[in-house]
């Protein structure tokens, strides 16, 4: 019998490890909400993690550098009325998050350099154009100050941000509601994954479905799909027999998958995160407490397993540092934020590989086009930074937003008033007070009388 060959990768000896107990972040109240989005978000400055809120919902950012206990009177980000869903730091600005809520609102916010000293309760712009609760939210990758949101009306908007208005709503494509959406590398279209057991490809800018697949898994459990190399797709599922699944397809054959894996039979949705530098892809189940990674290549059969993370506490939810956020010197190629229900613990995945094997050039935080000329039809591309060594963080780009556009689009403006009104209302003014003014010396005069 010929013996088993070992398929060569030279990310085989990735591992992952937690940090020391001082590096963590303690006495985080993590929220307590059964939504299966990521509850945390990481970027080279600040994390952000969903926590528990009286009287609305919040979230806490905290400097990365702010490890330890967390003080019971840390600020919170504090401005929706109801429970936080969706966290999401703009690639493009690293102050800049916004947040989606069960008050069917999105919220921009900007977080002071070195982090929060008072509560924050005024965005910088709030998007209201949702009717029932938003739980997906998702930044252009090359498009500066263009978001997209998802919510449970069935409804994809894409907005404008600086001027606080949607530019493309998307509202008769999905007939139930949205488990996920995706931007591909350029950002020209997005794949999403609905209720109704259907993935679509769509480009937002034509408001057309390019290709839809049906039941990419048997099961009725949610479903996940993001693009990956080369424009391909991976979507986590379950089968008939609640099978968690892992699949890769080709849009222009969705016909059957190029692979499709059983994993094992535990109830969590499986989120994945893509890394398109090496390649790798990693999936986390909320409750689980491993992360699996796999890597995806041209050759058979495509998503080839590599090695799993285990720990013995289960994950209330994840955070994935951006690449240029990693200490190359420590040859880390992946960093995950993971939520306990008490704690925020870093994951650290690390390679034995040469730096120069371990680090092609990756997306930075410049955008390649601004967000009228994408909505115009104008295509960006990522522009690459190299991180050998390291990244070292330029200014921090202003966020500049339309005060006059946001007069008219935010519901809760107040109308403007003219020079002409202000002065009548002014003059109905004086005459009210002369008018008390005597009333007044009237009875003056009368309580005169009478003591008399």
């Amino acid at each position: 019998m010929a013996p088993k060959v070992v398929r060569s990768s030279k990310f085989r000896h990735v591992f992952g490890q937690g940090v020391k107990a001082d590096q963590c972040y303690d006495d985080v109240r993590i929220s307590q909400m059964t939504w299966d989005s990521n509850f945390c978000t990481v970027n080279p400055k600040f994390v952000a993690m969903i926590v528990e809120a009286s009287g609305g919902g919040a979230f806490m950012v905290l400097p990365l550098s702010k490890t330890g206990r967390v003080d019971m009177s840390q600020p919170l980000v504090c401005g929706h009325t109801g429970p936080v869903l969706d966290i999401e730091w703009c690639p493009h600005n690293d102050n800049i998050i916004a947040s989606g809520s069960e008050d069917c609102t999105v919220m921009i916010w900007e977080i002071p350099d070195g982090g929060l000293t008072r509560p924050i309760t005024e965005p910088v712009v709030t998007l209201e154009g949702h009717s029932k609760r938003v739980g997906i939210l998702s930044w252009h990758p090359t498009a500066h100050n263009v978001l997209l949101s998802a919510g449970c009306d069935n409804v994809v908007i894409i907005w404008n941000v600086a001027r606080g208005e949607p530019v493309i709503t998307l509202d008769s494509m999905h007939t139930d509601m949205i488990y996920s959406a995706c931007w591909n590398a350029t950002g020209s279209q997005i794949v999403t994954s609905c209720k109704d057991k259907k993935i679509r490809v769509i480009d937002p800018r034509k408001g057309s479905v390019v290709v839809e697949k049906d039941k990419p898994h048997e099961g009725s459990r949610p479903v996940r799909a993001i693009f990956v190399s080369e424009g391909k797709i991976l979507t986590t599922g379950f089968n008939r027999m609640s099978e968690r699944q892992v699949a890769l397809w080709d849009p222009k054959h969705l016909e059957e998958p190029l692979t499709l894996q059983e994993l094992d039979t535990s109830s969590g949705v499986l989120l994945p995160f893509f890394d398109p530098d090496t390649g790798i892809v990693y999936l986390c189940g909320k409750g689980d407490s491993s992360i699996r990674y796999f890597e995806i290549t041209d050759e058979q059969p495509y998503v080839h397993y590599l090695s799993m993370y285990t720990s013995k506490e289960s994950q209330r939810g994840l955070g994935y540092m951006p690449k240029r956020g990693l200490e190359v010197n420590k040859c880390e190629i992946a960093r995950f934020y993971k939520l306990h229900e008490r704690k925020c613990e870093p994951i650290v995945m690390t390679s034995d590989l040469f730096q120069e094997d371990l680090y092609p050039d990756t997306a930075g935080p410049e955008p390649s086009v601004e967000a009228d000329d994408w909505f115009a039809g104008r295509d960006g591309k990522l522009i690459l930074i190299s991180l050998r060594d390291g990244f070292a963080a330029t200014k921090t780009r202003e966020f500049k937003v339309n005060k006059t556009l946001l007069a008219k689009t935010t519901a809760t403006a107040r109308p403007s008033v003219e020079a002409s009104d202000l002065q009548s209302l002014i003059d109905e003014l004086k005459k009210l007070k002369t008018v008390v003014e005597e009333q007044n010396k009237r009875i003056c005069e009368l309580e005169g009388k009478v003591g008399k």
